[in-house]
């Protein structure tokens, strides 16, 4: 048995939490911390007959000697950084001073710039071999199940993967005129930015949402996707061989869509700070304040989603298609522990990331994306902790 920090009180965090509380066997010991000590209470008061002990601390997740200094008392096993991307490295540093595993759910991002980019990451795989820890990066859904997903179809189903195509599709409805499924800043930083794709060995970028397609959906029907770039295409480029090309979409209603595009007129996307009575504000920053917190969207969110692989390759000498997806319900969800389906999916993954670890499965030092472990029991696991997946031997292609 094990003890895990947790750094972040959202929804992807209280999703983690309620996880580990229902495998006690492997998670002894919580300790959930954010800048907000009220909501980790709140976290902690919501987790009903659980034989898994949780505390909860106040700290400030941009000083990592705040960090060292919380880890040094509680002793965990393991970080587990649900918190913004921004942070990823003061909590990496923090871990190598501690002596202590990381896990994340998405990959560094500067605060002064829209650019998503493993190498600030990359950069400690020395550091952490040396240490002897593991840090696993990326351990969402997508990226994270993507990654774990390709590595089981190159495992099973291809001697070489050629092209693969990741659909991501919210099919909920929450009734609001317009609201974020997860982090306001993050999700709008995400989808104002180019669209970037890798082909041929080379990467060729597209304006915001220039390249829409249609594709009919298990469980959900026929949505509007839009290619993006996303950080697990930078990985999988370079640990799926000899691959041809990747993209990732995403599915938008028309609604979210006019309404992202007036914000953006209006200068309110923007993360240029503006001078407003004296003083320097972030008008994405304030977008954010205005517009509903994520987490409060369980109650009223219905719906379902559907995120998975298409791939296409050779197997045995013979071309083959391949599409395993998971569909999950935001109402099942909420039900369960209290979040949607967007924190259930990131949230879940990153548990059982954090299993594979303290279980040794997944135990090795260095700096890994998910697709770089044995993808089966991760795969065994999400089936049995609530995310199954769904496997197709002749899917609809993406044109």
């Amino acid at each position: 048995m094990a003890r895990a920090l947790i750094i972040g009180a959202g929804g992807v965090a209280n999703v983690v939490v309620h996880k580990c509380c229902q495998h006690p066997d492997v998670f002894e010991d919580l300790m959930i911390a954010s800048r907000t000590l009220s909501k980790c209470d709140a976290i902690k008061a919501s987790v009903k007959g659980t034989k898994t002990r949780i505390r909860t601390a106040q700290v400030d997740a941009d000083k990592a000697d705040e960090v060292v200094e919380l880890m040094r008392r509680f002793k965990p096993d393991i970080l587990i950084n649900v918190a913004l991307p921004y942070q990823d490295l003061s909590l990496m540093e923090a871990c190598l001073a501690a002596g202590v595993h990381y896990l994340d759910t998405a990959n560094y991002e500067p605060p002064e710039v829209a650019h998503f980019e493993y190498k600030w990451q990359w950069a400690y795989r020395e550091k952490f071999r040396k240490a002897g820890l593991t840090a696993v990066l990326g351990c969402g859904f997508d990226p994270g199940v993507t990654g774990v997903f390709s590595a089981y179809a190159l495992k099973h189903h291809f001697d070489r993967i050629e092209t693969l195509d990741i659909l991501d599709a919210n099919g909920g409805d929450h009734g609001l005129p317009f609201a974020t499924n997860f982090n306001p800043e993050i999700n709008i930083r995400e989808i104002t930015a180019k669209g970037r794709y890798f082909e041929d060995g080379a990467w060729i970028e597209t304006e915001p949402l220039a390249v829409k397609r249609k594709y009919d959906f298990a469980q959900i029907g026929v949505k509007d996707m839009y290619l993006l770039h996303h950080e697990e295409l930078e990985s999988l480029a370079q640990n799926l061989p000899g691959i041809r090309r990747i993209r990732f979409w995403m599915t938008f209603s028309e609604k979210y869509i006019t309404h992202l595009r007036v914000l953006e007129n209006v200068g309110m996307t923007s993360i240029v700070p503006i001078d407003y009575r004296g003083q320097k504000i972030e008008p994405l920053q304030f977008l954010k304040a205005v517009l509903p917190d994520p987490a409060s969207l369980g109650p009223r969110t219905k719906g379902k989603t559907n995120i998975g692989c298409i791939f296409t390759g050779t197997k045995g000498g013979k071309k083959r298609k391949y599409y395993v997806y998971n569909v999950c319900d935001h109402q099942e969800c909420y039900a369960e522990v209290g979040s949607q389906a967007i924190s259930y999916t990131t949230g879940v993954p990153a548990m059982i990331g954090a299993m594979m670890v303290l279980k040794g499965l997944w135990r090795k030092p260095g700096v890994y994306n998910v697709e770089e472990f044995d993808p089966d029991p991760f795969m065994e696991q999400l089936n049995l902790c609530g995310l199954p997946w769904v496997e197709d031997s002749k899917p609809t292609m993406v044109d």
